[in-house]
């Protein structure tokens, strides 16, 4: 009885003890996070160098409705710099402008048919308030007619490697809400597109050329026309900025974005401690969808700012233990010292860091004399063991240059006669053995 007892046990102990193995194996690292975002796309970077920290569906297009502004905003922005266009230069309301403003329905800043308005009011408006009206304005102004605008934005794009985008205004409205005036060439029902990952890399490029954009899309609220008959306040659409209803810490832009086709949008920067993350959500939904898209973006917020830090890969002078040189002919030495350029730094969980594993690839197998200092030989390429690594936003690689670390001359006229020598009776002897290594 007493042995059949603890045969009993030790059957029942079996299932517990193999959960107690299995709970105790860490789970490995290469597991796909999920954030659990509500949305239909998302993607997060590393402002600064462009890295990939989470993406999920970021190369679906979807509808972008007001993001479209941050392109119309670039666009701007270059002009201004270029000097084509001034910030005080005074604009000139058309009637299309003026029935667009007229649309309290939509976000607008209303403008009077005989008005003139500055470009720098107008920007304000569009970038503070997603003011539609104000934003065709700027359009015309740089283009002369939204539809010649058009062909800016996509020559843009195209500058950028954008991919998977369409724009048919500058604005981001469904064509429908445009009285029939939507630009040459698009229809009457269409709205603009692109992937989440084409969104983040349009706000990484913006901020990268342009970061004064960030001085106008922090102002939570600003009374446009103060002080005349006209005066609105505008406050701004991001509710995330510290000043707003849904604050958090260190952000400061950039933009979002509602029709009924592209649902609640959000394009994000945020910045502590010297790191500054963008992310992109795209179609929220919760019980409150406007909210959602702040909570969404704050759940890839702390997971970028908590999860990451930006640490050195590979560092400078990184040499190879199973190859620290590479042949050299017809040199005073036949060999010559190998090490990596530039270190390799990046944004990385500190927990993934070691799953990065470098590989070298080298152009030729020797070189010939006389070789200079800084000689690019080959690539090192990082190679993750584990896991996804999602990349840069532009598309470079995990690589860096291997160059050499000193110079070979080239030897004298005499070592080259006798390296010739010897070089003639190596392959001479060599082939005698392959020729008698084969008749066995």
């Amino acid at each position: 009885m007493k042995k059949t007892m603890n045969t009993v046990i030790r059957l029942l102990l079996i299932p517990v003890l193999l959960f107690s193995v299995l709970a105790g194996i860490p789970a490995k690292a290469n597991a796909e996070t999920d954030l659990g975002l509500h949305v239909d796309a998302a993607i997060l970077i590393d402002a600064d160098s462009g890295k990939i920290l989470y993406e999920q569906n970021a190369d679906t297009s979807l509808g972008i409705a007001s993001m479209t502004k941050m392109m119309t905003e670039y666009l701007l922005l270059d002009a201004i710099d270029a000097g084509t266009v001034k910030w005080d230069q005074e604009y000139h309301v058309t009637d299309y402008t003026y029935k667009m403003s007229q649309n309290r329905a939509l976000s607008n800043v209303p403008l009077r048919r005989d008005g003139t308005y500055k470009i720098k009011e107008l920007y304000e408006a569009m970038a503070i308030y997603s003011a539609n009206a104000a934003t065709v304005a700027i359009a015309e102004t740089i283009a002369g007619t939204e539809t010649e605008f058009l062909k800016l934005m996509n020559k843009k794009a195209e500058e950028l490697g954008l991919e998977g985008y369409k724009f048919v205004n500058s604005t981001g409205l469904n064509n429908a809400d445009l009285f029939g005036m939507q630009p040459a060439g698009t229809g009457p029902n269409d709205e603009n597109v692109m992937p989440a990952k084409s969104v983040a890399k349009l706000a990484y490029h913006l901020l990268k050329d342009h970061p004064d954009v960030l001085k106008t899309s922090k102002i939570a609220q600003k009374t446009f026309r103060e002080g005349t008959d006209d005066s609105i306040q505008m406050v701004n659409w991001n509710y995330m900025l510290p000043e707003l209803a849904y604050k958090y810490e260190g952000v400061d832009g950039l933009k979002t974005g509602t029709t009924d086709f592209a649902g609640h949008c959000f394009t994000g920067t945020a910045e502590r401690n010297g790191t500054r993350l963008i992310s992109v959500v795209m179609k929220a939904v919760g019980e409150d969808p406007k909210k959602a898209r702040f909570d969404e973006t704050a759940k890839l917020f702390n997971y970028g700012f908590s999860q990451f830090s930006k640490q050195e890969i590979i560092p400078a002078d990184y040499k190879f233990k199973d190859q620290e040189t590479v042949k050299v002919t017809k040199g005073k030495e036949n060999k010559v010292a190998i090490a990596v350029k530039e270190p390799i730094s990046f944004m990385v969980k500190s927990s993934e860091k070691d799953l990065y594993k470098p590989k070298l690839v080298l152009d030729k197998k020797s070189l010939e004399a006389e070789v200079k200092k800084g000689t690019v030989v080959g690539k090192l390429v990082l190679e993750r063991s584990e896991g996804t690594d999602y990349g840069f936003i532009d598309g470079k690689d995990l690589k860096a240059d291997v160059v050499t670390t000193e110079a070979v001359e080239r030897a004298g006229g005499i070592s080259l006669f006798f390296q010739g020598v010897g070089s003639f009776f190596g392959n001479l002897w060599n082939g005698i053995t392959d020729f008698v290594g084969g008749l066995f």
